[in-house]
């Protein structure tokens, strides 16, 4: 028999895969609804949202919610690449939360992109901080 409700549908599924944090589920699922709106937005109708969609999503989400501290705050929740946003969709899929359509697989989220890039990059500094002089180390002659 399958839950009928998130709550125990989640609390099944962090027995089974003690690999993520209850709150990588929730915010998969506040992505996915940002997802979802930022596509209706542009095209005028909610629809199914692929794989590469959702990376995208949660990349764009993830920096406007945690800013520098979304790659601190995904490795805390046990995600360390896109491939584990994957396994916490097809747990959510499994668990019968989520659809899915015969072309999803959890290869759609292999590769998606770098988590240095994706979440680092756009908040360092364009150009390097100079160093001033107090700062300079002195090398003996």
């Amino acid at each position: 028999m399958q839950p009928t409700d998130y709550a125990d549908a989640l609390r099944d599924i962090l027995e089974k895969d003690s690999r993520y944090e209850a709150d990588a589920y929730h915010f998969l699922r506040e992505t996915l609804d940002f997802t979802i709106r930022q596509t209706q937005a542009s095209e005028g109708a909610p629809r199914h949202i692929s794989g590469q969609e959702l990376l995208d999503g949660i990349r764009l989400f993830a920096l406007q919610e945690f800013g520098p501290m979304a790659f601190t705050v995904l490795r805390s929740w046990g995600i360390h690449c896109t491939e584990d946003f994957g396994h916490i969709v097809f747990n959510l899929v499994n668990a019968g939360i989520l659809g899915k359509t015969e072309q999803d697989s959890i290869e759609d989220f292999k590769k998606g992109y770098d988590f240095q890039t994706a979440f680092i990059t756009p908040f360092q500094p364009e150009h390097p901080l100079p160093t001033l002089p107090h700062e300079k180390k002195h090398t003996p002659p």
